[in-house]
């Protein structure tokens, strides 16, 4: 996790699509509002529409900008509404590398089962703020491999609580998060101003955290709670 210190330019989805840019579990076929999972980005939007705020305060989304954005409650998740900025630490891989990324870190806060950082350019995986007065994560029964639905452009892409950021930025997630959503992944110049909704599911944890395959099956039965609870 970096401090940003530009404005990202929000990408375009279609255009990424059009591009042949899908996630590697989409065909070429695949329609625009493929998604993962058998719950709809509209029903899981639907749910988070008014927030119960349970930050102490609010966060910023880059370094240069106001505190917005709060961290807000429901029966069996926390959620906020923010941009995506990429992370691209952890392992170093073909785009994420100290030359693709100026802040390249070769960790992550949680690791894989055998123990290396994970791999962001491969693995969707979100980051939380670190512990501050604002906001602690683990209190609110948010770990390390917890689930995470991520809403954008009428898709939903589940990925894991893979690293923690700076204690005053929210809205952040892996090179592999962002492309799957058809948002630009490019560490330096890519991600969304705007628009991601982030759900996390409290006390859940995938096994092994690489798996996305767990992930997926896993934030599919906890999505389908989450609207039944709320």
């Amino acid at each position: 996790m970096r401090l940003r210190t530009l404005t990202l330019a929000a990408a375009s989805g279609t255009a990424l699509l059009a591009a042949g840019l899908l996630p590697a579990h989409a065909s070429a076929a695949a329609p625009k509002s493929a998604q993962e999972g058998t719950v709809s980005a509209a029903d899981l939007l639907a749910k988070v529409t008014s927030c119960s705020q349970i930050s102490n305060g609010k966060y910023k989304t880059d370094e240069e900008t106001s505190a917005t954005v709060p961290v807000c409650g429901k029966n069996g998740a926390v959620f906020w509404k923010a941009d995506m900025d990429i992370d691209c630490d952890g392992q170093r891989t073909t785009n994420c590398n100290e030359d693709r990324d100026p802040w390249f870190q070769a960790d992550t806060a949680f690791h894989q089962s055998d123990g290396k950082p994970l791999k962001a350019e491969t693995l969707p995986y979100v980051v939380v703020p670190s512990t501050s007065g604002i906001w602690n994560y683990s209190d609110a029964g948010i770990k390390g491999g917890g689930v995470v639905a991520v809403v954008y452009n009428n898709k939903v892409e589940y990925a894991v609580v893979g690293d923690t950021g700076p204690s005053g930025i929210i809205g952040e997630a892996s090179y592999a998060t962002a492309k799957a959503l058809g948002i630009d992944p490019d560490p330096e110049t890519g991600g969304a101003d705007s628009g991601v909704t982030y759900i996390l599911f409290k006390n859940s944890k995938v096994s092994p955290i690489e798996s996305h395959s767990a992930a997926v099956s896993l934030g599919d039965q906890l999505a389908r709670q989450f609207l039944a609870s709320n």
